[in-house]
């Protein structure tokens, strides 16, 4: 059974920085399609960053050269994990970080992670 467990949100101020993490069980992250997705209040789930198996990565116009998506070191304790780094956050990148990936046809979501960014 696939899972992903997110950590890492908190509340921080505009220009502060955080760092998510998406532990996944049941799949092997360097040879699959990860992404991390965001939701605000009132507005539809929206694509932030995927990196794919060959590590081609994607960024949405709103969060480039702020956001940074990675995978942990293969051949240590963070193998199954991907990365978040968010700088220069703003009031706008509050949401509700997920991560995602697809197994066999299958969009599998994480839980969540809340981050909020306000003064």
């Amino acid at each position: 059974q696939v899972q992903l467990v997110e950590s890492g949100g908190g509340s921080v101020q505009p220009g502060g920085s955080l760092r998510l993490s998406c532990a996944a069980s049941g799949i092997i992250v360097r040879l699959n399609g990860m992404g991390w997705y965001r939701q605000a209040p009132g507005k539809e789930r929206e694509l932030v960053a995927t990196i794919v198996g060959g590590g081609t990565i994607n960024y949405a116009e709103a969060v480039k050269g702020r956001f940074s998506i990675s995978r942990g070191n293969p051949r240590g304790d963070a193998k199954n994990t991907v990365y978040l780094q968010m700088n220069g956050l703003n009031p706008e990148d509050t949401a509700v970080y997920y991560c995602k990936t697809n197994v066999y046809g299958r969009d599998v979501w994480g839980q969540g992670t809340q981050v909020t960014v306000s003064s």
